[in-house]
């Protein structure tokens, strides 16, 4: 595992990720922004933020482990979500805790939060993109 994931003392200790992450790896992985497509291209959970956030993460992990990778190795991730306001925080962590669950993993690189205008698609309410480093 290629990346080391840091809580700096001065910086807050947050739950849902690491404010610093030490990579090691030979290969960069860079991802596109994954959104709420399935395989056939069609949009999952329509009008549902908590679903598309688990599906982008579901995507995520199709596209980490394509090239030998898992989210043990994501240095970096950026969220973009459409018409971003703090109230949609409840949903955006219920998307991430189901995507977990079902992948069997605790993702917590850095992270960072957009809040955007729109997306690619009207039916887009988030997009995902990460950064990984394999050996």
């Amino acid at each position: 595992m290629p990346v080391t994931l840091v809580n700096p003392g001065g910086l807050p200790k947050i739950d849902a990720y690491r404010q610093v992450s030490v990579a090691t790896g030979s290969k960069l992985v860079f991802i596109a922004g994954q959104v709420a497509w399935d395989a056939d291209g069609a949009t999952v959970g329509e009008g549902d933020l908590a679903a598309q956030v688990e599906q982008c993460y579901l995507n995520l992990n199709t596209a980490l482990d394509e090239v030998g990778a898992s989210f043990d190795d994501v240095a970096k991730l950026t969220v973009y979500v459409a018409d971003w306001t703090p109230g949609k925080m409840p949903l955006l962590m219920e998307g991430i805790t189901r995507a977990v669950a079902k992948l069997g993993v605790t993702p917590t690189p850095p992270a960072t939060l957009l809040g955007v205008a729109a997306l690619d698609v009207p039916e887009h309410l988030v997009e995902i993109e990460a950064t990984a480093v394999i050996d």
